[in-house]
C-alpha cells in the first residue's frame, strides 16, 4: 500500500496551525492519540510503581509496558531498558557510571558528527580521569564520517567508542558497525546516539553492534522522555549504579528519581503510532515498525530527492555536505543572509525552521559555518507533502 501522508496528517491536530512545520530536529509534532492518552494518565492515580495496591499495579504496567515497546523499536530486550527525563540526561548518567574504566593510559573515541550530548559528558570524565579523547573527523566537502579511519583511532587502550547513528544537523549516516567491531576486538563498548536515526530508519541494536543506544521520544512525536537500550542487559548489574537507591538492580542502577509514568504512557503510544504508518502493517509491534518504517522511508526518499533538487537549483543555497549514507535531513546557507535572517523572514511566511549559530555542533564549528553566522535546519517528518518542499523553495528563492 503506498504511504497515505494525508490520513497521517489527520492525526496530527496541531498540523492545523496553518504552519509548514520543518523543524523536526526541534521536536515532532505530536499525535492526537499520544496527547490524549497523557492526558487520560495524569488524571488517573500517579501511584509509584512498588506498591501493593491497584493504582500501584497499573504504574508498574505502565512501566513495562514502556519499556517493552522502546525495546521493540530498537530490536532489544525489556530488561536492558533505562527510562528516564530525557537522553541526554541518560547519556551523562551513562558517563558517570562508565567513568571508572577510563584513567590514565586508556582512551575513548569521539566524533565530530556527534551532537553535544554524546560528546560533553564524555569530555568531561575523560578529564576527569586524565583519558586521553581522539577524535574521528569528517570529510569537509561531503560531511561524511569515513570508517576507515577507525582502524587507527582505536587501540588497545580505547576503552569506548561514542558515535551517532545519523546526524540531525546534516544527515550524514556513518557506518556504526565497523567501529563497533573494531572497538570490540579491543574489549571496548560501543554507546551509539540514535537521536537523529530513529524517526527515519530501521534501528536494530544487534546490526549496529552496539552495546549501549540511545533515543529521545521527541523526535518521532512522543513526550519529553529519553531511553538507553543495553544490548546485554546483565552489563547493568556489572557496571557502577547512579541510582539514589543502594537496592536497584538492572535497569534501575541507571535511573534516578522516580517516573512520570503519565509520559511513559504516552511514550508507548507513540511508538505504537509509529508502528500504524502504514496501516497495511500486520503481525508484532516490532513486525509493524519494520513495514511502516519501509513505507515512509520509501515516501520520504522521493520527498528528499525534490527538496535536493529543487535547492541545488538556487544559486544562493548552499547545501552542507552530501553523504550518500543520510536521513532526509539537512542544513543550508543562504549567500549573503545570516541564518537567522533566513529563518525569520521563513517564519513570517508560516514556515518552522531551525536556524542560528548552533552551539550543540563541533561540526559546524569545523566547517566555519558558525563563523558565518550558522545555518538554517530543516528536516522531514512522516506529515512533511511535497507542498510544503514548494512552498519552502518559493520562499528560498525569493531572498536570491
Amino acid at each position: 500500500m503506498a504511504y497515505d501522508v494525508a490520513r497521517v496528517r489527520g492525526l496530527i491536530p496541531s498540523l492545523g496551525d496553518g504552519w509548514i512545520h520543518l523543524d523536526p530536529q526541534a521536536g515532532m509534532q505530536i499525535p492526537d492519540a499520544v496527547s490524549r492518552t497523557v492526558s487520560t494518565a495524569f488524571r488517573a492515580s500517579a501511584s509509584s510503581s512498588t506498591g501493593r495496591h491497584v493504582s500501584s499495579r497499573r504504574s508498574a504496567a505502565v512501566l513495562d509496558a514502556a519499556r517493552a515497546a522502546v525495546a521493540d523499536l530498537v530490536g532489544g530486550d525489556p530488561a536492558g531498558v533505562v527510562l528516564g527525563p530525557d537522553r541526554a540526561v541518560l547519556l551523562a548518567w551513562l558517563a558517570e557510571s562508565l567513568s571508572t574504566r577510563l584513567g590514565l593510559g586508556t582512551g575513548l573515541v569521539l566524533s565530530r558528527l556527534d551532537e553535544e550530548a554524546n560528546v560533553a559528558p564524555w569530555l568531561r570524565v575523560a578529564g576527569r580521569y586524565g583519558a586521553q579523547v581522539r577524535w574521528a573527523e569528517v570529510e569537509i566537502e561531503t560531511c561524511e564520517l569515513p570508517s576507515w579511519q577507525f582502524q587507527d583511532l582505536i587501540t588497545t587502550t580505547t576503552r569506548l567508542v561514542a558515535l551517532t547513528a545519523a546526524s540531525p544537523i546534516v544527515g550524514s549516516a556513518p557506518d556504526v558497525r565497523v567501529a563497533a567491531d573494531r572497538v570490540h576486538e579491543v574489549g571496548g563498548l560501543m554507546v551509539v546516539d540514535a537521536i537523529g536515526a530513529a524517526p527515519y530508519a530501521h534501528v536494530d541494536i544487534n546490526e549496529l553492534g552496539a552495546d549501549v543506544v540511545a533515543v529521545g521520544a521527541t523526535s518521532w512525536g512522543g513526550p519529553q522522555v529519553g531511553a538507553l537500550v543495553f544490548r546485554d542487559p546483565t552489563l547493568l548489574d556489572r557496571i557502577p549504579a547512579v541510582s539514589l537507591n543502594p537496592y536497584a538492580r538492572g535497569v534501575e542502577r541507571l535511573e534516578v528519581g522516580g517516573h512520570q509514568f503519565a509520559l511513559l504512557a504516552g511514550l508507548t503510544t507513540s511508538i505504537d503510532f509509529l508502528a500504524g504508518l502504514d496501516e497495511s502493517a500486520t503481525g508484532s509491534r516490532r513486525e509493524k515498525l519494520e513495514t511502516s518504517i519501509s513505507s515512509l522511508q520509501n515516501y520520504q526518499d522521493t520527498l528528499f530527492d525534490h527538496l535536493m533538487s529543487s535547492l541545488k537549483r538556487l544559486p544562493q543555497i548552499m547545501v552542507i555536505g552530501r553523504s550518500p549514507s543520510r536521513v532526509p535531513t539537512l542544513s543550508f546557507t543562504v549567500a549573503g543572509v545570516s541564518a537567522d535572517k533566513v529563518a525569520s523572514h521563513l517564519a513570517d511566511k508560516r514556515i518552522a525552521t531551525v536556524s542560528g549559530v548552533h552551539g550543540g555542533s563541533r561540526l559546524l564549528d569545523a566547517l566555519g559555518v558558525n563563523d558565518e553566522g550558522g545555518a538554517v535546519t530543516i528536516g522531514l517528518a512522516p506529515y512533511t507533502t511535497r507542498y510544503e518542499i514548494d512552498q519552502l523553495v518559493g520562499e528560498l528563492a525569493s531572498l536570491g
